[in-house]
């Protein structure tokens, strides 16, 4: 008797209707996207984009004459020099000192160690005028740092010395914040190997854990120089505010504001902005060529 075989039929699924003519919108990846969407351009948009827009139009009312003749006034030059020269100056001291600091914190356990780092965040729960006061009291001829200073022939307040230890005092937490979370996280067992392979304390410090702690340096060191540019409450009591010696940038604007110069302080704060901008795109650009030079 002959077999016979018969093939399954092929049962094939409809054809996919699409979202749109099934009478719904296909529902997005990240629910409430359009909404949370909305609400950053607009929130950015009334915080940061309109006004800077004012800023760099504002200027413009006295022309580029007036806009040229604003910045290169010798008064204003000088304030932009001091500002962003004892900002960058302040920064970089902070960067050993923080990594200093962070180093202690995290590797070593001590008596009042938790005070220590409680007292890290002082300048930032402390107001800036506050601060001032303080570094004045402290600082001054007649102070009780001061007047130790004063004995060795060394100005503090009222100099450029006291608008740098100022600017060092507000900018050290951000270098500390920085790098702590990256030494709580580095691996301890990578320096033992390093030490097992022969390696001295130094090379295991600058050839294995300095290239962790780099991109986060870079980043607290970033935010130190940010914040000091536009610090004002801490600096001008210490200052003393002479023009063309002690007279900073951000008191310069205020100053030029109480005269109804708006214009103007719109010009110096345009520029301050161009200079802090030009700065972070030097500093990324360092961050982007030393990243690559690690992965090599």
């Amino acid at each position: 008797m002959e077999a016979r075989f018969y093939a399954a039929p092929v049962i094939r699924p409809p054809s996919p209707v699409p979202a749109r003519r099934q009478g719904f919108v296909q529902p997005s990846i990240l629910p409430g996207f359009g909404l949370s969407f909305g609400f950053v351009v607009v929130y950015l948009s009334l915080v940061v984009l309109i006004p800077l827009a004012a800023l760099a139009l504002r200027p413009w009312e006295l022309g580029l004459d007036g806009v040229v003749r604003t910045l290169t006034d010798p008064r204003v030059a000088a304030a932009l020099k001091l500002s962003f020269g004892l900002s960058a100056a302040a920064a970089l001291v902070n960067a050993p000192l923080g990594l200093l600091i962070a180093w202690t914190l995290t590797r070593y356990e001590f008596p009042g160690r938790r005070l220590i780092d409680a007292l890290v965040d002082l300048p930032f729960a402390l107001p800036t005028a506050v601060a001032g006061i303080a570094l004045t009291t402290l600082y001054a001829p007649s102070g009780l740092l001061g007047s130790q200073f004063e004995k060795i022939g060394l100005k503090t307040a009222y100099s450029p010395l006291g608008i740098f230890i100022a600017l060092v005092f507000i900018g050290l937490p951000f270098v500390v914040r920085s790098l702590q979370p990256v030494l709580q996280d580095l691996d301890r067992e990578v320096e033992e190997a390093a030490r097992t392979l022969g390696a001295t304390d130094l090379q295991r410090v600058v050839r294995v854990v300095l290239p962790t702690l780099l991109p986060a340096l870079i980043s607290g060191v970033t935010l130190a120089f940010a914040r000091a540019v536009g610090e004002y409450g801490s600096v001008i009591f210490i200052a003393g505010n002479m023009p063309m010696k002690t007279e900073i940038a951000p008191l310069l604007i205020v100053i030029k504001l109480e005269q109804y110069d708006y214009a103007g302080a719109a010009a110096i704060g345009l520029a301050m902005v161009v200079i802090s901008f030009g700065a972070l795109i030097v500093i990324n650009a360092t961050q982007i060529f030393l990243a690559g030079r690690g992965r090599r």
